[in-house]
């Protein structure tokens, strides 16, 4: 049996362990200090590092972690995990579209999935966890209700990774890398005014974080519903985009207009 637990790092960022009791794997530490406090508190050792894009508060700790903790329970060096096409520093292993992320401790499997969008390079790792089910790491891809913004790719990259995500079962939980939940709400109510599931989900972040938890993981089938940038085609998203005198052609460029909507968003 494995669990999944959020370590808030930074402002808004989370940073996933992964563990089995005895040892933990850390997805984006852009900080190390509130790791090294965890594993402490939860009396954990390092296992892995998984990296899904090259940005430092993604990839920041790495570093003194490897310091802090520069073996796995086998004995051997803490294995770096990341992306082939970005610049991850202290990578042991590069991985592409399709490779299988196998790890000792905890003992698990996550295969890699490319979504360039945030990132040239950014990668996803779905996979089945004992006990949890279907998961998916994705980074700053996708958001509750939200997505990242297009630093490095194209709206034609980023809604083709969105779709890829979307297309996984809809029990999977969305792991995501930052607590952006409620301004994602709002962007999305002001899209789909009329949305009921939306509106229960206004609700329920309001609660949630009122009561300092995160509102995070979601699932795949609840994306589907409540958030804006999977529904892009959606003819009252597609209507919303009209009032707003976007300029949507083909999809791609709908999904452009709406993510410039959501950068200028206040």
């Amino acid at each position: 049996m494995l669990r999944v637990e959020p370590i808030p790092a930074f402002q808004d960022n989370y940073i996933w362990a992964i563990d089995d009791g005895h040892a933990a794997a850390v997805v984006d530490p852009g900080e190390a200090a509130p790791v090294l406090a965890y594993l402490a508190r939860a009396g954990l050792v390092l296992g892995a590092i998984v990296i899904t894009h090259h940005h430092a508060d993604h990839q920041g700790g790495v570093a003194d972690l490897l310091a802090a903790c520069p073996a796995a329970p086998d004995g051997e060096p803490v294995p770096v995990i990341g992306p082939a096409t970005e610049r991850i520093g202290h990578r042991t292993r590069a991985v592409r579209e399709g490779d299988e992320v196998e790890l000792k401790a905890p003992a698990l499997r996550l295969r890699v999935l490319e979504v360039p969008g945030h990132t040239a390079g950014h990668i996803a790792y779905a996979g089945e966890l004992p006990g949890i089910g279907p998961v998916v790491f994705c980074g700053d891809t996708m958001f509750a209700s939200g997505c990242g913004r297009l630093f490095e790719g194209t709206p034609a990259q980023m809604l083709a990774s969105l779709d890829k995500l979307a297309a996984l079962p809809d029990a999977t939980r969305v792991y995501c890398a930052h607590e952006y939940t409620r301004s994602n709400v709002r962007f999305a109510r002001a899209v789909e005014p009329d949305n009921a599931a939306l509106a229960a989900w206004d609700a329920r972040v309001e609660a949630l974080r009122a009561a300092g938890e995160p509102t995070v993981p979601t699932t795949v089938g609840h994306e589907r519903a409540v958030n804006p940038f999977l529904r892009s085609r959606e003819p009252s998203v597609r209507r919303a985009l009209a009032g707003q005198g976007a300029q949507a052609d083909d999809d791609a460029a709908a999904f452009g207009a709406l993510r410039a909507w959501k950068d200028g968003f206040r």
